[in-house]
C-alpha cells in the first residue's frame, strides 16, 4: 500500500471547465483558510483504498489510521510506503504487527500514487465549488471516497503503474 495524507478545504481551485460558446464560465471564489485533512492509503494490485477523515495531521491521527488499517486487513501482511513526514518518523508512531512501513526518498511524491488519488479525488469532486462550512467539505469527502473506493478497476488503472506492478516485495 501506499500512503499519504492530503489536505482538503474551502479555498476554491479553480479548474478548467466547458462553456458553449461565446459564454465564458463564471466560478466563485472563497478565501476561507479552514482545512480537514484525510489519510489514505491505496493499493495498486488489488485496487483497494483506505482512507480515514481528520481534523489535523500529527503522529495521534497517524497511529488511528495505521490501526484502522491494520484491523481492516487482519490477515494480510502489509508493506506500507510512506514519505518523510515528521508524523511517519515519530517515537510515538505505533506500527501494528501486520504493516510494516517503508519509507520514499525524500521529496519524491511523484513516486507515490496515492497523489494521483487526491488529484482524481480533486477534479472529480472539488472542481469549481466553493463550500459553504466545513461541514459540507466534510460531507463531500464522506460522498466522494467510497464511491472512488468501490471502482477498484479506475484505482487499478490510476496507480498499477508498470515499476509497481513489477516489484517482488520480500517481507523481513
Amino acid at each position: 500500500m501506499f500512503q499519504d495524507e492530503a489536505r482538503f478545504g474551502r479555498m476554491v481551485r479553480i479548474r478548467r471547465c466547458w462553456a458553449p460558446s461565446p459564454s465564458r464560465p463564471k466560478v466563485d471564489n472563497g478565501y476561507e483558510r479552514q482545512f480537514v485533512y484525510v489519510y489514505g492509503a491505496v493499493s495498486p494490485l488489488q485496487g483497494e483504498l483506505d482512507w480515514m477523515i481528520s481534523p489535523k495531521m500529527n503522529t495521534e491521527q497517524m497511529n488511528q489510521f495505521l490501526a484502522q488499517v491494520g484491523q481492516a486487513h487482519p490477515d494480510d501482511f502489509i508493506v506500507m510506503v510512506v514519505d518523510g513526514a515528521s508524523s511517519h518518523r515519530s517515537q510515538e508512531l505505533r506500527v501494528p504487527d501486520n504493516i510494516r512501513l517503508h519509507r520514499l526518498p525524500g521529496y519524491s511524491p511523484e513516486l507515490n500514487p496515492q497523489e494521483h488519488v487526491w488529484d482524481e479525488l480533486r477534479e472529480k469532486e472539488f472542481p469549481n465549488r466553493v463550500f459553504e462550512s466545513m461541514g459540507a467539505v466534510v460531507g463531500q469527502l464522506e460522498a466522494g471516497l467510497p464511491r472512488m473506493a468501490a471502482n477498484t478497476q479506475a484505482l487499478r488503472s490510476l496507480t498499477a503503474w508498470p515499476w509497481i506492478v513489477s516489484l517482488n516485495w520480500i517481507a523481513k
